[in-house]
């Protein structure tokens, strides 16, 4: 856990620096990196990985649950209805998309469940969400977590220059890139670039996507418990819980955030520590990877991530062009 929080404390220093690195970003980097490096490589896969495999879970959760203070049920109905069914059309087309494209890639393991969960909700917080009832190897959630936060951040470069050639308003933009980019802080990034009006429309949408968060978690535990599968390390005959523990405090702090009376100091200092969490959570499974096995799936991999970014970024065009 000391080495996790180091790494953490590490890639703290390289957003404040250049801030145009996410912290999310440089946490995964450097945990990859972590695990490679010759000084570092056998403390990571050694002695301190009980302690990042702890970081890897427990905190990933604990993360996801304060993100659900993010979310206020008064924004996403203020949205409008055609807008909500948009968002829906977005989330579908590009889980089930993605998940056929990748079977059909002939990805191994959870690697298409956990690119296809990533790139339609919320990136990595997702991933962790439906690794946490799929029982997915920790080197495939590793995988798919460095390529949706690598394709979110080069999102926050490449669509604000799309903008104009796509003919797309402010407002419209921001609806854009709250549909079609994965994490909460690439979105803020992005739709910052067009201005205060892009950024709120941009939030609110992705905040909609958010909020699939749970019903995707329940459906992916729903097919497990139909297949017959149980996680790995729990009792033998026990299937997983239908909505996990993690996923029920999600919603209870969309119920909070919803009641309109929490104070603003305790929302901030709730999304310093979500993101603290999920950094050091992120550092954690990036000293997961292993690159010599990364290379030997990495190429289809990347090209599933590509194709699902096209899907995503693609519908959600549409959709917007449909509901503005």
């Amino acid at each position: 856990m000391a080495v996790a929080c180091l790494g953490t404390a590490a890639a703290w220093a390289v957003h404040r620096l250049v801030p145009a690195v996410p912290l999310l970003t440089a946490a995964i980097v450097l945990g990859i990196a972590a695990a490679h490096l010759p000084g570092l490589r056998g403390l990571v896969r050694g002695v301190a990985k009980p302690g990042l495999s702890l970081a890897g879970k427990r905190l990933m959760r604990l993360g996801i649950v304060l993100l659900g203070l993010k979310l206020s049920l008064n924004d996403v109905l203020g949205l409008g209805w055609a807008t909500v069914a948009m968002v829906l059309a977005v989330v579908a087309a590009t889980f089930f998309g993605t998940l056929w494209l990748g079977r059909r890639m002939g990805l191994r393991g959870d690697q298409p469940l956990l690119v296809a969960t990533g790139y339609s909700i919320c990136g990595a917080s997702a991933i962790g969400a439906v690794s946490e009832v799929s029982d997915s190897d920790k080197e495939d959630v590793a995988t798919s977590v460095a390529l949706v936060t690598l394709c979110g951040t080069l999102a926050i470069a490449v669509l604000p220059l799309l903008q104009y050639p796509l003919g797309l308003s402010d407002p419209q933009f921001g609806r854009w890139v709250g549909a079609g980019v994965h994490d909460v802080g690439q979105v803020v990034a992005t739709a910052q670039a067009a201005g205060p009006g892009a950024l709120g429309e941009a939030v609110l949408v992705k905040l909609m996507r958010v909020a699939m968060l749970a019903p995707l978690v329940a459906g992916v535990a729903v097919h497990i418990r139909r297949r017959g599968k149980a996680a790995a390390g729990r009792t033998e005959g026990r299937r997983p819980a239908l909505v996990p523990l993690f996923v029920l405090g999600f919603l209870a702090m969309v119920a909070v955030r919803s009641t309109g009376g929490v104070p603003v100091s305790v929302l901030d200092a709730a999304q310093i520590a979500q993101e603290l969490l999920l950094a050091t959570a992120l550092f954690a499974l990036g000293s997961a990877v292993h690159l010599p096995t990364l290379a030997r799936t990495g190429g289809r991999v990347a090209a599933l991530g590509l194709c699902s970014w096209v899907v995503v970024a693609g519908v959600s065009y549409a959709g917007v062009l449909l509901t503005t």
